[in-house]
């Protein structure tokens, strides 16, 4: 038999594949759907690495298999192309963020089709194409119009070096993600979206969804939800007053000083009262600048006295001081705090640092009644969720498609005074009443395109590269038709992303041309169109894998934006209120030795590396026999060296077949004996299709190496079991599968063929581990005979000494018994 030569096998059958479509998703089909979704990458310069290959070989697999088992798989890729690297890259190099976006995006798309994945690429999708952004427009406008769009100056993180507004992902640490320079604070008219309106079903809804228990506590702490009370604290001698959001209105007695975040607007308002006003201008300076890690993580608690300025605590009549300090932040609560240092040990350290009273007294909650009595208070939720800020000062994301005129900012003021809003009078929508002015651009001229540019420079004066385009900025108002100003300002780089898995189902025009940006050549595209029938079809997502790091934010993003969506109609009520029914996230793959990989570390493995030297195949294989899927695993040479062996090894399998001249069918009523090989198969296809579903990828090919090992033992190798072993192979290692069952003379493709299904009656163990709890505690483990009563259970449990103790003179109120698992005494 000739050398297994994996790449002449693996670039033979992904040609094969692809000119069959093998792969393409139906719209429609008598078969049941199955929706599996990866995040897709962001296209950087570096091309995919083997963390990217873990996530989607473990995914392409379970499509692979759900395929054999007849369903109907959509499994699409694309890529999440707008963002801050690209155009770091456009400025450093003088290449356009477009052209790097194509050279990047093509050779991701190779890698990705080497490693002989199952991607059904007619679907595949683009965030920086204007047809795909055209839909992040809109979904925008029904936000602004919806009243759910906002802008509101607000300090944001600000780069002196870069000249350029970062989201705080870009800049922890306190600095520049592009250049290390110290980030500062600055005001900057930002748009806002009102995600804080949607908190209450954010949590919520999430039982309704399957998804890890450490991913639901990740976005539930991120929203934050705190219930209790807002209290207010009149200001001796003056009409102003402070209110306080607390979770311990049962502590009012004993708060002796008031907090304020350096942001909070009453300290401009109290300026002329407080005697060392400059001093603390000073100090809230300072203050601002630092990073929210910088002045709540383990670092010192300090700040100043508001002199000449009290508050009377409602509780005791008592006057107590207020001081701004660096710990209370302005984006929880209502930026200020009660301080009770004798329940708080932050303010237990801030008393004792600035000399203030300790005092321990508490009331039932009761407290909030009275204070609701006289006025001074209520209860209150309050969530830590901040309304997400949506302004980016850059060029390469999608323009925000709205347009500022002056005069319809002086109609609608008119307006809002003559009647009241909830009226909506002369046609201004919710958007145009909250934000006076702006009106959408007209959805019948979306996308607003982005001009073509040279200079991707931000401005002196922070604004976005776009502003410079004087050209592209004037326009005419798409509501009164005067002159007007469209919005420099960019989308961040998570829009694209908050709807992606619906494009991936909507239907699309073909070869529709466009001009790419600074080339004269032409560039096939598609236009996309909003089907609700397809969307209805496809969703919810059936299975959405994704990295950990993206379980909070991205997350909860996308299903704000999907239960807005589904709010105003936009996709079907059948679907239900969320997008995906079931989460699952990976480990990373780390260097040798257990090292994170980077470049400055010198230990990144590139996948095209691998696959030359091993083939496409033993890199699957490896990847997924490396550990669980979902911790963290460190790459061994030595383990993909022992992958390719093992497929070396199933190679050789065709040439102890039982029948040399065997027909080109598989016979399924071949007899099945009692043999310990008949046995041993019947458990490997039980156990690799249910490792397969639950994600225990290395366990399942642990699984098909025990079988592989008792084949080679055999002198013949029965056909049927060498062609349900092909198939059940096929998943981890497609390309040299299809190559066997080819040279089998078998007919069609091994990955279109059915799933082996096992005989129960010869898996069945005779001896199984009974498991015995008392209250859900484990309190032994006894080996019992396979198909064990309840009443036999219980009898043999009763006797064992490590219970005995624990049942003696106790009442049994009920008994949990699971076949072949385990007993439970209740007591």
């Amino acid at each position: 038999m000739e050398e297994y030569n994996p790449r002449k096998i693996e670039e033979k059958w992904q040609k094969v594949w692809e000119e069959k479509d093998v792969f393409k998703a139906l719209d429609k089909s008598k078969k049941p759907k199955f929706y599996l979704l990866v995040e897709f990458p962001y296209p950087s310069g570096d091309g995919l690495h083997v963390g990217h290959c873990r996530s989607y070989v473990a995914l392409d697999i379970l499509a692979r298999k759900k395929r054999l088992a007849g369903f109907n798989v959509m499994f699409p890729m694309g890529w999440d192309a707008f963002g801050l690297p690209t155009e770091n890259y456009a400025i450093k190099t003088g290449i356009h963020p477009a052209v790097v976006t194509k050279q990047n995006t093509d050779n991701f798309r190779r890698q990705l089709r080497a490693l002989g994945f199952s991607f059904d690429w007619s679907r595949e999708i683009n965030t920086s194409n204007p047809e795909y952004y055209k839909w992040t427009q809109w979904i925008f406008i029904q936000l602004f119009k919806n009243g759910l769009a906002y802008k509101r100056k607000m300090p944001i993180n600000w780069c002196p070096s870069c000249k350029i507004g970062l989201a705080n992902e870009e800049a922890v640490g306190g600095v520049c993600e592009r250049c290390g320079a110290e980030v500062e604070k600055k005001e900057k008219e930002q748009w806002m979206l009102k995600i804080t309106e949607y908190a209450e079903r954010l949590i919520n809804d999430l039982d309704l969804v399957d998804y890890p228990e450490r991913v639901k506590i990740s976005q539930k702490d991120w929203i934050g939800k705190s219930e209790g009370a807002e209290i207010i604290f009149k200001i001796h001698e003056s009409g102003l007053q402070i209110p306080v959001f607390t979770t311990r209105p049962d502590t009012l007695f004993s708060c002796t000083y008031l907090a304020l975040a350096p942001e909070n607007l009453i300290i401009e308002k109290l300026k002329d009262k407080i005697l060392n006003y400059n001093e603390v201008k000073k100090y809230i300076e300072e203050v601002k600048n630092k990073s929210e890690e910088e002045r709540t993580v383990n670092k010192e608690k300090f700040g100043i006295e508001l002199k000449g300025i009290k508050v009377t605590n409602s509780a005791n009549n008592q006057k107590i001081s207020i001081f701004v300090a660096n710990y209370v932040l302005a984006q929880y609560g209502t930026g200020a705090i009660m301080a009770v240092p004798a329940y708080d040990e932050r303010d237990f350290d801030f008393a004792k640092k600035h000399n203030l009273p300790v005092i321990k007294k508490e009331l039932d909650n009761k407290i909030i009644d009275w204070l609701e009595r006289r006025g001074l208070g209520a209860k209150k939720i309050n969530y830590k969720l901040r309304d997400w800020i949506f302004s980016r000062q850059r060029y390469w994301g999608e323009p925000i498609p709205l347009i500022f005129c002056n005069e319809c900012k002086k109609r609608a003021e008119i307006s809002n005074n003559q009647y009241p809003i909830t009226k909506n009078k002369e046609g201004f929508n919710d958007g145009e009443i909250l934000n006076p002015g702006w009106v959408a651009v007209s959805e019948s001229d979306l996308p607003v395109e982005l001009p073509d540019v040279n200079d991707y420079q931000p401005t002196d004066a922070g604004e976005s590269p776009l502003a410079k385009i004087k050209k592209w900025v004037e326009t005419k108002c798409p509501k009164c038709g005067g002159l007007a100003r469209r919005e420099t300002d960019v989308m961040p780089n998570w829009a694209g992303s908050n709807w992606y898995y619906l494009a991936y189902v909507m239907p699309r025009t073909k070869n529709a041309k466009r001009k790419t940006q600074n080339n004269n050549s032409k560039l096939k595209t598609e236009k996309y169109f909003w089907d609700k029938n397809k969307i209805k079809y496809w969703l919810p997502v059936d299975w959405y894998n994704g990295g950990m790091e993206h379980t909070t934010l991205h997350l909860l993003y996308s299903r704000f934006i999907y239960k807005f969506l589904w709010d105003i109609g936009a996709v079907p009520k059948e679907i239900g209120p969320e997008p995906y029914k079931k989460r699952t996230s990976h480990g990373m793959v780390l260097g040798e030795g257990g090292i994170k990989m980077s470049k400055s570390k010198g230990n990144v493995i590139n996948p095209d590396e691998v696959v030359e030297k091993y083939g496409a195949d033993a890199m699957r294989i490896y990847e997924m026999f490396m550990g669980p899927f979902d911790q963290a695993i460190p790459w061994d040479e030595k383990g993909i060296i022992g992958a390719k062996r093992f497929l070396e090894k199933v190679w050789k399998f065709s040439e102890k077949l039982q029948i040399k001249n065997y027909k080109s069918q598989i016979n399924p009523k071949s007899k099945i004996q009692n043999s310990k090989l008949d046995v041993l198969v019947q458990k490997t296809i039980k156990k690799v299709g249910e490792d397969i579903e639950d994600l225990k990828l290395n366990t399942a090919v642990s699984a098909l190496m025990i079988l592989a090992n008792e084949l080679e033992k055999q002198k013949e190798i029965p056909t049927n079991y060498y062609f349900q072993f092909l198939i059940l192979l096929s998943p981890f290692a497609p390309h040299l599968t299809e190559e066997l069952w080819q040279k089998a003379g078998l007919k069609n493709l091994c990955c279109e063929q059915e799933w082996p299904k096992y005989n129960p009656k010869l898996i069945k163990e005779e001896k199984i581990n009974l498991i015995i709890q008392v209250n859900g505690k484990v309190r032994d483990k006894i080996e019992v005979a396979s198909g064990i009563s309840e009443a036999e259970a219980r009898k043999i449990s009763e006797k064992s000494e490590k219970v005995i103790k624990y049942l003696s003179g106790k009442k049994i109120k009920k008994i949990v018994f699971i076949p072949d698992k385990l007993i439970n005494f209740v007591i």
